[in-house]
């Protein structure tokens, strides 16, 4: 492992199934070093402690300081996950693993942060790429949504080099039907979750809620693999990914609205390069476009697919070099 050009800083992206590691080098034009990334279940750990402490007993040198990105709302210097049962609390943590600096922050404000670093291979525009807007007030705003164990949203800000993430729960919000079989897949929810938000219906686990709302006859399917991988052959599996898909076009249609995100949403999440062929081809750019009054300004904000398979980490890493003081050196990835 060479010498950094800056400063080594741990990451972590702690997701519901995966926490991923990996160093940044807060002085090099690429701060993701991608061969010090690794990933544990966290079903292996009891502790986010534990696997931290497995993955820093590989590396040669303990790096002094850390970002954490973690899938659940950070509330002082703790978060809770919210889809399993770990608690990062950050003075623990600093004694645990030798650090003297510790930032936590909201798996989609890490997230957010990626979008900079995102070079031309690492993302794939969804539908016919706007015109790229002017800026006058040389303000640029983005929304991330992330279909995956849940469902994240974050939003970031750029202005004159500032880069401004907004910390939310987007995810939680209610599932809103978009028509009369919609309608029937919340009333066939409603009896198990009581209040059916966006993310029992738009995540890995909410694409099985889904399967098994829009084919209450049917076998349950027990996972969303099983789904998109019987899409192929199989029509009901076909019928929920292609309404699944659609669903999301309107989610994320409707937080390019809630954000003013004009420049772009980009859709990231681990369910997004499995199903990328399905949003190019089915009805989530319509969806995404189809808000009444506002269909024409909808129309000129681009959808774009992130490809990279660590961009939490990408996006902590931009987050260690802010932290430094030092600029980020846009890849070309923004529209």
């Amino acid at each position: 492992m060479d010498a950094p050009a800056g400063e080594w800083v741990l990451l972590a992206d702690v997701g519901g199934t995966n926490v991923r590691f990996a160093l940044a080098d807060t002085g090099a034009p690429m701060p993701l070093l991608g061969d010090t990334v690794r990933r544990r279940r966290v079903a292996d750990f009891e502790r986010f402690g534990d696997a931290a402490r497995d993955y820093l007993a590989m590396l040669p040198q303990r790096p002094r300081r850390g970002v954490l990105a973690v899938a659940g709302p950070v509330t002082g210097d703790s978060v809770r996950m919210t889809n399993h049962p770990w608690v990062l609390s950050r003075a623990p943590l600093l004694d645990e693993l030798g650090l003297e600096r510790l930032r936590i922050v909201n798996d989609f404000a890490a997230m957010s942060h990626c979008v900079p670093l995102l070079g031309a291979r690492d993302v794939q525009p969804l539908g016919a790429a706007p015109a790229a807007r002017e800026h006058a007030s040389g303000r640029r705003t983005y929304a991330i949504v992330g279909p995956g164990t849940g469902l994240g949203v974050g939003g970031l800000v750029v202005e004159h080099g500032r880069y401004v993430a907004l910390e939310t729960e987007g995810g939680h919000v209610g599932f809103a039907p978009g028509d009369e079989v919609e309608f029937e897949v919340l009333r066939r929810l409603m009896p198990t979750f009581g209040r059916v938000s966006a993310e029992r219906v738009l995540c890995g686990s909410g694409l099985v809620n889904l399967h098994a709302a829009l084919h209450p006859h049917m076998r349950p399917i027990a996972t969303p693999e099983a789904i998109t991988s019987g899409a192929e052959h199989d029509a009901a599996c076909r019928t929920t990914i292609e309404r699944f898909c659609a669903m999301l076009g309107s989610f994320a249609g409707d937080f390019a609205l809630a954000f003013g995100a004009w420049d772009g949403v980009y859709l990231a999440g681990g369910l997004t390069p499995k199903l990328l062929a399905w949003l190019q081809a089915g009805e989530f750019r319509r969806r995404f476009e189809a808000k009444g009054r506002y269909e024409r300004v909808l129309a000129n904000v681009p959808t774009i697919a992130v490809l990279h398979e660590d961009a939490g980490l990408l996006g902590a890493a931009a987050l260690a070099v802010l932290d430094d003081g030092r600029a980020l050196l846009a890849r070309g990835g923004c529209p």
